[in-house]
């Protein structure tokens, strides 16, 4: 398959799991591992686990630029845990890169790709 023809792109997979001091009080009704996974745009918690909405604000904003292949000097790529939103709370949130997962644009929008020179580029 040429490279004009492959509309292929990588995400990684996410990991986010709470992360405390031992025998830290946690406000939110997390306890230590208790986690996420994101694959794609899907978000999956292990069965009877729940996730406090407002942590869930306090990492989505950094999931999207998280999944993408990044510089590896790039903070994005070196930093992993966001504080939780309380100020009273000692937890974290650690956001770790699981695996990458290979998707197709043509899959996940209706907008076609722009035409491509012949090096690839998009005018």
């Amino acid at each position: 398959m040429s490279a004009a023809a492959d509309d292929g792109f990588e995400l990684w997979d996410l990991r986010c799991e709470v992360v405390a001091p031992a025998g830290a009080k946690l406000y939110c009704g997390a306890v230590p591992g208790d986690h996420f996974e994101l694959h794609g745009e899907m978000l999956k918690l292990p069965p009877g686990q729940g996730f406090s909405i407002y942590s869930l604000a306090a990492v989505l904003p950094l999931l999207a630029a998280k999944q993408r292949v990044t510089d590896p000097n790039d903070w994005m790529s070196t930093d992993a845990e966001v504080a939780c939103p309380d100020p009273n709370c000692p937890s974290r949130l650690r956001i770790v890169r699981t695996g990458r997962r290979r998707f197709r644009h043509s899959e996940t929008t209706a907008v076609p790709l722009p035409p491509r020179d012949t090096a690839g580029e998009a005018p």
